[in-house]
């Protein structure tokens, strides 16, 4: 965005999602603050997807909608995974979709028809959980998600799920495939805010909890000054742990009307999804349970997006 533009007023948020494994759960859905309430989202389209996936998997998961810097276009990027048809675990990590569903628009409602676009290498078993976001160092968008990489072309053996990323600035071509982080056991689910020059990164620790992974199967948080920097401080472990059993697929972002950001993290039990958590300090790393909130029924791992005033009344009106 042109530095002498003024920002954009927000005045609302929309919630990306999919949601539990059914017939046409693991499509893409809508849902629309009450006003500019952060904590507060019905559906839209009465609770039925905006967006389906007639390629490859046939199912859509983790979706994730970056807005450009220049604030004229939305670049939505989600999982080709479909659950539902293939519980087989094994099977999506060893040979499972190695491309990202991606859809475009210019106004959150007109998305055209969705590409599949092949974005991890040869050796990896997956693409899980894509997420953009716009880098100005780079004048790109970084581009990362989830892969188990083999050494071999049957995939078989142990590995692990590291992150991997791309960059591109049209969703259309994009840079070789590399590994962002390796910690060298399981790591998913990771996403980014951006707020006075640094970044807070939140991902999963996919290893089972004990021995040497006390705090297994929950979100971890950490720092640095630049997106593709090596040197990222740790911030915080274990994060909702206590209020929550274990949690996945975080989701974060900033209130539109103070100084305070909200984190949901996904409990993945079968009573309870999404649990929404707030902190006014950032730096901190500290979060705290949400008393208040209403969500969709059975929301899974997406994103929040602050939207303007014609944005809102632009999606209120067309999913009713």
């Amino acid at each position: 965005m042109n530095s002498t533009e003024a920002p954009p007023q927000y005045v609302g948020y929309l919630y990306v999602h999919f949601k539990r494994e059914d017939v046409d759960g693991e499509q893409i859905y809508f849902a629309l603050s009450d006003g500019d309430d952060p904590l507060r989202f019905d559906d839209l389209n009465g609770g039925r997807p905006v967006l389906r996936s007639s390629a490859g998997e046939h199912g859509v998961r983790d979706p994730h909608v970056v807005r450009s810097p220049e604030g004229d276009r939305f670049y939505l990027v989600a999982t080709d995974l479909c659950l539902y048809d293939c519980l087989d675990w094994d099977r999506h990590q060893r040979h499972g979709s190695r491309s990202i569903m991606v859809w475009e628009s210019a106004d959150l409602v007109e998305w055209g028809e969705g590409r599949l676009v092949e974005v991890a290498p040869p050796a990896a078993g997956n693409a899980w959980a894509p997420e953009s976001v716009w880098d100005p160092e780079q004048d790109a968008y970084l581009v990362h998600w989830s892969s188990t990489l083999y050494d071999d072309a049957e995939h078989t053996g142990d590995s692990y799920n590291r992150i991997m990323c791309t960059t591109t600035r049209d969703f259309r071509e994009f840079t070789p495939p590399r590994v962002w982080i390796d910690r060298g056991w399981q790591t998913i689910d990771a996403t980014v805010i951006r707020h006075d020059g640094i970044y807070y990164r939140f991902l999963k620790d996919e290893r089972s909890r004990g021995g040497d992974a006390p705090l297994g199967k929950s979100i971890f948080s950490e720092t640095s000054t630049s997106l593709t920097g090596t040197a990222w401080q740790p911030l915080a472990e274990g994060i909702g742990l206590g209020a929550i059993k274990q949690g996945e697929g975080p989701l974060v972002y900033e209130s539109n009307t103070e100084e305070k950001w909200y984190l949901w993290i996904d409990e993945f039990t079968p009573d309870r999804r999404y649990v929404p958590f707030e902190t006014t300090d950032l730096a901190g790393g500290t979060w705290t349970p949400c008393a208040d909130y209403r969500l969709p029924e059975s929301p899974c791992h997406g994103v929040v997006l602050p939207v303007t005033a014609a944005e809102y009344e632009r999606l209120r009106t067309t999913w009713i």
